[in-house]
Formats: structure tokens, C-alpha cells, sequence
């Protein structure tokens, strides 16, 4: 009697866990969530709802002002999102070309002390890049063909942010790739560019699009960087304008309405790429992290 008991309870046991472990998972959810969709309900309210004090949770009448203001603020909405976009595919560009053949070459050649080399590369992890934007300033500042307040500069200082990240990733996924590959490949008389070419770039085209999803979302988001190179309104990217709609309005507040919008307008790409490369990024992460 005692065994059958014993069975019993333990199922009821398991079924208690899963019911506790979906209800917290759903609370986090939720948790995670609401503040998304409290953004997105505030930029569908009307000007004076939005600044409304006490706040209202649901619109009473649902209005589309705050984002045809965001279009036409100062030089346009359209030019700060190609601003935005631009910075960050180059930055994509950018950091793939330089992380691909420097992980391919810490990875497999023989190179003398490319350990050492490679935790050096990594000390860059430990200091906030905070820290460099005044001397990265002026050396941009100082250059012949000046970097600051241009897409380009911004876009080398986004790469140098993400670089260290992106070549942890893509070495361990270079080496997790079968050594056999490579030495079948060299018996048919494949060079280094050709076995990389075809070989590794399809072996790891999870981690390229992981440090991809990681860089584009870098770039998008990134404020303080922009906030020191950029001083002209024209070339701002879509952090620094929003961050000028919360201080400028006609009124002397912040037109939360507006601002709203114009958070729901970053969020959207960002979730997007995440969602479309949702299953490249797990796996290229996962094979990234683990030797």
C-alpha cells in the first residue's frame, strides 16, 4: 500500500511543479510585457491624455497625432531612422569583416601565443567604453578626413564596441567545426580563403547571424556614443532625437505622447530581427558559448 501511495503523491507533486513553474514563467512574461504595452497604448492617446495626471492605463479615444508629429519633428522622422539603419548596417558590415577572418585565423592556425592574443583582445570587455569616448573624440577629431559627426565615425566606434563580444562568438564556433572538414578539404588542394569560403562560413552561419542580431541592436540602441560624435541635428540617429523630444516642446514639458511613439517606432525593428532570426540566434549563441 505504502509504494502505490508514494507513486501517487509524487504525481501529484509533478503536477503541482509544472503548474507553479508555468504560472511564475507567466508572471515574468507578463512583467516583461506590460511595459511594451503600456508604450504602445500611452502613443495612441491624444496629447492631453497622455500627459494626464493621474495617468489613464486605456486610451479614451484613440489618435494617431503623436506619431504624425514625430514624422514631421525637426528634420523628419524618415531621416532619423535611415540615419539609424545606416549606422547599424554599417556596423554589421564592419564588425563581420573584421571578427570572421580574425576568429578564423585565432581558431585554426598555428599561430605563436594566439591565446594569449586572444584573452588580450578580450581585456577590452572589462573597460566600459564610456571611458574612451573623450580620447576616441579627440583622435577622431584630429584626423584628416574627420570622423566626428559623421555615420562612418559613429559606425567604427559602434564596431569597436561590439568587436571583443563577436570574436569570442565566432572562435569558439570556428573551432567547434570538425577538424576532418578542413583536412578533406586540404587534400583536394583548397586554399585557406577557399575552405573558409566554403567550409566554416556555412558551419557557423548561426554565430554570423547572432553576432549580427548583437550588432544591430548595439548600434540601434546606442545614445551616449552618438550623443558626443553628433552635433548636427540632420545627422542625429533615433536615441538622440527622442532624447531631444523629451526636453524640447513648445510648452516647456515632455510631451509624453510623442515620446511614446517614438519608443514604439525602436522598439519595432529590434523585436523584428529578433523574431526572424529567433532560431539562428539560440543555436549560433549556444555553439558560440561552448567549446
Amino acid at each position: 500500500m505504502g509504494r502505490p501511495l508514494e507513486r501517487a503523491w509524487s504525481r501529484v507533486w509533478a503536477g503541482r511543479n509544472r503548474y507553479l513553474t508555468g504560472a511564475v514563467c507567466l508572471a515574468i512574461c507578463v512583467f516583461m510585457v506590460m511595459p511594451i504595452v503600456l508604450s504602445v497604448l500611452t502613443s495612441l492617446k491624444t496629447r492631453g491624455e497622455a500627459a494626464a495626471i493621474p495617468p489613464t492605463y486605456l486610451p479614451h479615444e484613440l489618435s494617431l497625432d503623436n506619431y504624425a508629429r514625430l514624422w514631421s519633428y525637426q528634420a523628419g522622422l524618415p531621416t532619423y531612422l535611415g540615419n539609424s539603419f545606416i549606422t547599424a548596417f554599417l556596423t554589421i558590415a564592419l564588425t563581420l569583416a573584421l571578427t570572421i577572418p580574425a576568429a578564423y585565423a585565432l581558431a585554426r592556425f598555428p599561430i605563436p601565443g594566439k591565446e594569449a592574443i586572444f584573452v588580450f583582445l578580450l581585456l577590452a570587455l572589462i573597460i566600459p567604453y564610456q571611458a574612451l569616448l573623450t580620447p576616441i573624440f579627440l583622435m577622431f577629431a584630429s584626423l584628416p578626413v574627420k570622423l566626428t559627426n559623421t555615420l562612418v565615425g559613429l559606425a567604427i566606434l559602434h564596431t569597436v564596441i561590439q568587436l571583443p563580444f563577436s570574436l569570442y562568438i565566432m572562435r569558439n564556433s570556428f573551432e567547434a567545426v570538425p577538424r576532418e572538414l578542413e583536412e578533406a578539404a586540404l587534400t583536394d588542394g583548397g586554399s585557406s580563403f577557399q575552405i573558409l569560403r566554403s567550409i566554416y562560413i556555412p558551419a557557423v552561419m548561426p554565430a554570423i547571424v547572432t553576432v549580427t542580431l548583437f550588432a544591430f541592436v548595439t548600434s540601434w540602441n546606442e545614445f551616449l556614443g552618438a550623443l558626443v560624435l553628433l552635433n548636427r541635428a540632420s545627422s542625429f540617429t533615433l536615441p538622440l532625437i527622442l532624447a531631444t523630444a523629451r526636453s524640447e516642446t513648445s510648452l516647456g514639458g515632455t510631451d509624453w505622447g510623442m515620446l511614446q511613439a517614438g519608443i514604439t517606432i525602436a522598439m519595432i525593428p529590434c523585436i523584428g530581427i529578433y523574431l526572424l532570426l529567433q532560431k539562428y540566434y539560440v543555436s549560433g549563441f549556444t555553439q558560440g558559448a561552448l567549446k
